[in-house]
């Protein structure tokens, strides 16, 4: 199957995904983010599928284990830190005394490619990650929420291919 053949038969896929995601996340944003870290990642492994097989199959397969992979990383945040004003409160992880110099500087090196994307990507990725809801970003940056959603899609794109190392790490 050449390129454009699987570009077009995932464009294809595009509305049972959108409504796959919804069943899963039971929200239009999240299922929106979903979709496009399943078309992300379908680009990127394209190599993995074998053209014999069933590519809706292999998206939804990619889909459910993106939706498992962030729920328990969730999961396991919410154990670590329990929501309160208290902070008291908060468990420490065992066996684990602070962040350590690898752990650090990693850490730099993200904040550095962050900080390296231009400003029309970097802003609206930033918010996002600190918590904002697509609309508020669109409302705030005064663009269209698909606009918003674009950027961020191509700021964790970009950041992917510059940060492509760490992946190779775990």
């Amino acid at each position: 199957m050449t390129a454009i053949e699987f570009n077009q038969q995932l464009i294809n896929q595009r509305t049972p995904l959108k409504n796959f995601a919804y069943s899963l996340t039971l929200n239009a944003e999240e299922a929106q983010d979903l979709v496009q870290e399943t078309y992300l990642k379908a680009l990127t492994y394209r190599d993995k599928f074998a053209d014999a097989s069933n590519l809706k199959a292999w998206l939804y397969t990619i889909m459910k284990n993106t939706f498992i992979n962030s729920y328990r990383r969730s999961v396991k945040t919410r154990q670590i830190i329990q929501q309160t004003d208290d902070l008291s409160f908060v468990k420490p992880v065992s066996g684990v005394n602070g962040p350590n110099a690898e752990s650090q500087i990693n850490q730099k090196q993200i904040e550095k490619a962050i900080n390296e994307l231009e400003e029309d990507y970097k802003i609206p990725f930033t918010r996002y990650n600190d918590g904002f809801k697509y609309k508020e970003i669109a409302d705030e940056l005064n663009l269209p929420i698909g606009t918003v959603k674009s950027r961020i899609f191509l700021a964790r794109k970009r950041l992917m291919e510059e940060l492509k190392d760490f992946s190779s790490k775990n």
